[in-house]
């Protein structure tokens, strides 16, 4: 409130300042030189006289007879006519007075009338910097939820802010319950399955055994580069002791966060630890010798994926774009993933095993994989009819430079 005072009056000064000092301003005006002025007329038409009796235009009587009647005028002028006239400009005193006055009066006014003077209110301030919902609101609002879910089951709005408001005051079982009921109308939902997974480890005092872990892989599935499921993974595996396994996940973690992101640089340090552990170097270290994220040399494909001319009017650019590698012998699991968007196209691509999708399938145990690229409206990695893809043949593992083309849609 104090602050807010302060600025308004200072506003109000400012303005009065601007509209007060040219009423106030008390100072002389110009002073006009009448003789000076018409002295310098005279002079000219003196000339004139000269210039036509020299031209023969004037006879010498007519020359002294004008010349004679010039002088007398200027004679008369000058003892009409005082040395200088100063014009002074008066201050406008009472003009002053009533501005001072209306505009604070009128700028209050407008603010109490428009405004909201209730919002100075050292309560009202005091009410907002502590705007938390009490319990007695929240359990209101669940039930205004349920009470909307029983006549519109299939709200999924509904069921999302129901599940994540269980989750948020700690009720992990009723969120777990919200998200199951979710998960049956978006099946194919990666960020609702790791909040389900979530809910789920939470309810089991932060355990991931079992269904938690299902919901995990099915999501990462969906989306490789899912960051719950990513985090959830890598801790899940450094519980289980396999710590080179919770350091691909966070690495694939850190990888898949934009280059600004907070959380590359706090996961840093869970990785560093589980590479510790795992008895593995430092990730700086590692690069350094030419391994990244622990891969040999050598064993990983990279290009660059291009979209079709013909395909450019049937994508958005904050589309999703996959790349994976996927065994050549028929699997259709990848064993690694980049994720893009359709604006970094043309998008150059590493496939390595930093970028494996789970620690034991990875592309330096094989031999031969291909590599597909598809463009995912829906953002979930698994294919659907009007997706956009394009596909090598065969290639073996160490191939660099390859040129993908996505130039076809999935049927």
């Amino acid at each position: 409130m104090t602050a807010f005072v302060i600025i308004a009056i200072a506003m109000v000064t400012v303005a009065l300042a601007w509209l007060l000092w040219p009423l106030l301003r008390s100072a002389a005006g110009r002073s006009v030189e009448h003789s000076a002025a018409n002295i310098t007329i005279f002079k000219d038409q003196f000339a004139d006289l000269d210039a036509d009796l020299a031209r023969g235009t004037i006879s010498a009587e007519q020359h002294a007879e004008s010349k004679s009647e010039l002088e007398k005028r200027l004679l008369a002028e000058v003892r009409a006519t005082p040395e200088s006239v100063s014009i002074e400009r008066r201050p406008h005193r009472w003009s002053a007075v009533a501005v001072a006055v209306i505009i604070p009066v009128a700028a209050g006014a407008l603010y109490w009338q428009i405004g909201t003077p209730d919002a100075l209110s050292p309560s009202v301030i005091a009410a907002k910097e502590s705007d938390q919902p009490s319990r007695e609101q929240i359990d209101a609002m669940i039930a205004q939820v349920k009470q909307r879910l029983e006549k519109e089951p299939n709200n999924v709005e509904g069921w999302a802010i129901l599940a994540r408001t269980h989750y948020t005051i700690g009720n992990f079982q009723e969120a777990a319950n919200a998200y199951a009921k979710l998960s049956s109308l978006l099946p194919n939902d990666a960020n609702m399955l790791a909040d389900y997974a979530d809910a789920l480890a939470m309810g089991q005092g932060r355990s991931f055994a079992g269904k938690p872990m299902e919901l995990v892989r099915l999501a990462l599935q969906i989306d490789p580069t899912q960051w719950k499921a990513l985090a959830m993974s890598g801790s899940e595996a450094f519980d289980r002791k396999d710590y080179r396994a919770a350091a691909d996940y966070w690495q694939r973690l850190q990888d898949s966060a934009p280059a600004d992101s907070p959380l590359r640089q706090r996961v840093q340090g869970s990785i560093d630890e589980a590479r510790s552990l795992a008895g593995m170097p430092p990730v700086a270290q590692a690069q350094k010798g030419g391994v990244a994220g622990g891969a040999p040399a050598g064993r990983s494909v990279s290009g660059t994926v291009t979209l079709s001319p013909s395909l450019g009017s049937k994508v958005r650019p904050d589309d999703s774009v996959f790349v994976f590698a996927r065994p050549a012998d028929g699997s259709r699991m990848p064993v690694a993933v980049v994720r893009a968007r359709v604006s970094d196209l043309p998008l150059q691509f590493t496939l390595d095993d930093s970028r494996a999708m789970a620690p034991t399938a990875k592309i330096s145990a094989l031999g031969e994989v291909i590599v597909n690229a598809r463009i995912s409206r829906s953002g979930n990695a698994i294919p659907a009819s009007g997706d956009l893809e394009g596909v090598t043949e065969k290639v073996k593992v160490g191939t660099q430079g390859m040129a993908l083309v996505i130039d076809r849609a999935v049927p």
